[in-house]
């Protein structure tokens, strides 16, 4: 994203040169890239202010309009503020993901930074995450994103409120507007080991016959340990893409799933 403004600011640059002909100017050695950077910081705010206007005008009672225009600025702005961070993504076995179909994503949870991660790594898949109901009352802001993002909500401790996202997120599945991403273990894990899979959250892609994308991540929990103080590593795996209509038992889906991340995460220990 920066290399995309550096464009436009280099681009408009040249076009103050015409009326201002700074680049003449017995200063312009200085005044040239003064102007280049601040044109980039101006378009950079610029980006910063126009998606928190998207995020702000939200209304939680309509239907999210779920544009691409909105999924832009949310891309744009993570590929800005991770790398401003020090927070270094790296990704393998992207090249697994199916490109042409939707499916269900399901990744181990350590922090509550992860699904900025997974939208930063997976940024084409048009991802609607399933979140805990209390994130509206603890991060506003960002519930009013996920849910410009069609994003749902779930109750973990009702069990028919529950029932009720999944058959939300299943009918996205089916109607082919989103992939849907779940972090299956149902909570945080603080210990960063990995916690029993709710094989629930698996008859999304069950019921929608649509593929398990296995993936783990690795060193989030450090993003606010090493902020403004060193580079932080993460490491986001695709591990397997499952095919559920050879395998319909959640039971077993959830065992082959677990051993998967738990082999995942071992190896990154």
């Amino acid at each position: 994203m920066f290399k995309f403004y550096a464009i436009i600011a280099a681009a408009l640059t040249l076009v103050l040169n015409i009326p201002f002909d700074i680049f003449r100017q017995p200063y312009s050695w200085w005044v040239v890239p003064l102007v280049f950077v601040g044109l980039i910081v101006l378009l950079v705010l610029l980006h910063v202010a126009v998606l928190a206007i998207n995020i702000a005008l939200v209304k939680l009672e309509r239907p999210p309009r779920d544009t691409n225009f909105f999924r832009w600025l949310v891309n744009g702005f993570l590929r800005i503020a991770l790398p401003v961070l020090g927070v270094k993504v790296h990704i393998t076995g992207s090249e697994k993901i199916p490109q042409d179909e939707p499916f269900l994503l399901v990744c181990n949870h350590i922090h509550d930074l992860d699904p900025a991660v997974i939208y930063y790594a997976v940024p084409d898949s048009r991802l609607a995450f399933i979140a805990k109901k209390e994130v509206r009352e603890l991060f506003p802001f960002v519930y009013k994103a996920l849910h410009k993002l069609s994003g749902l909500p779930i109750d973990r401790e009702n069990n028919r409120e529950a029932a009720k996202t999944i058959i939300n997120a299943t009918r996205l599945i089916k109607e082919k507007t989103n992939s849907v991403a779940v972090f299956p273990e149902g909570y945080v894990s603080l210990s960063g080991e990995l916690l029993p899979i709710r094989n629930g959250a698996l008859k999304i892609a069950t019921k929608s016959q649509s593929k398990i994308v296995v993936c783990t991540l690795w060193g989030t929990k450090q993003i606010p340990k090493n902020l403004l103080r060193r580079k932080t590593d993460i490491y986001f795996d695709v591990l397997e893409v499952i095919d559920t209509t050879d395998n319909a038992h959640t039971a077993e889906l959830g065992e082959q799933i677990h051993t998967l991340m738990a082999e995942s995460l071992q190896k990154r220990k």
